[in-house]
């Protein structure tokens, strides 16, 4: 079937353009809950504790910045992990999946979920992750982030920046697969509630995020326990996923 005729199209690279800056904005507006959860799912009693006391504790040890924690590994990646999200997205949307119904909407995201996992979000995940999770040992190896690449690499070779790659390929694939569709529907929805496009589009993305959270968020903890400094210890993705349920 043909492309839907009349419908204003944005170029993949101008659609990628706007994701990078708005995703950067979006980080650091949000990464003092990102470091949280990440805490929380590292280690089963910050977990106990709860979110609020996890930031209470760190804001008293380590000062307000130390809720930024690994923010730096997600601001570099913040542009090219958007230009390959919704530069994927757009692209097999106008080319491949061009019928618009919800399974070829899932289709596309979950395209573009594989994408940046595969080419960025992988590496960056576990640089976050390494970054918070060192900060907890009784003698932290990492400086900054560059000397986090170069230790990583040094010891592991590049295979080491992908450790969990199976985990997050799972998590950002059904997380932008769900996503894009609940945004596209809520969007749809809403047009005839809310008359501004920005507040509509605002709406409509947070109760994607919601959505898609909520769905995936136990391949988020086998993810993050996967790149973590302790990653050795697990086998694979089924033995961590076994090893967290059995606690």
């Amino acid at each position: 079937m043909s492309k839907q005729q009349g419908a204003p199209t944005v170029s993949p690279l101008m659609s990628a353009m706007i994701g990078g800056v708005t995703g950067a904005l979006e980080i650091s507006c949000t990464y003092p809950t990102e470091y949280t959860k990440t805490v929380m799912q590292l280690f089963s009693d910050q977990n106990k504790k709860g979110a609020v006391n996890v930031i209470r504790d760190t804001v008293k040890t380590n000062g307000f910045f130390g809720l930024y924690r690994g923010y730096s590994a997600l601001l570099l990646f913040s542009v090219p992990k958007n230009y390959v999200r919704f530069g994927t997205y757009q692209y097999v949307k106008e080319n491949v999946f061009t019928t618009r119904n919800k399974l070829n909407n899932f289709m596309c995201g979950i395209c573009a979920g594989a994408a940046e996992s595969t080419f960025v979000v992988t590496p960056q995940e576990t640089l976050k992750t390494r970054l918070i999770h060192d900060k907890f040992q009784e003698a932290p190896k990492y400086r900054n982030l560059f000397h986090g690449v170069y230790s990583i690499a040094s010891e592991h070779g590049p295979s080491g920046l992908y450790k969990g790659y199976l985990a997050t390929l799972m998590k950002q694939s059904t997380n932008q697969g769900v996503r894009f569709v609940v945004f596209e529907d809520t969007q749809k929805f809403l047009q005839s509630y809310i008359k501004t496009k920005v507040l509509c589009d605002l709406v409509a993305g947070g109760f994607a995020g919601f959505c898609s959270t909520m769905f995936n968020n136990p391949v988020d903890v086998v993810k993050t326990k996967m790149q973590g400094v302790d990653a050795g210890k697990y086998k694979g993705f089924s033995d961590c996923f076994t090893s967290i349920y059995k606690q």
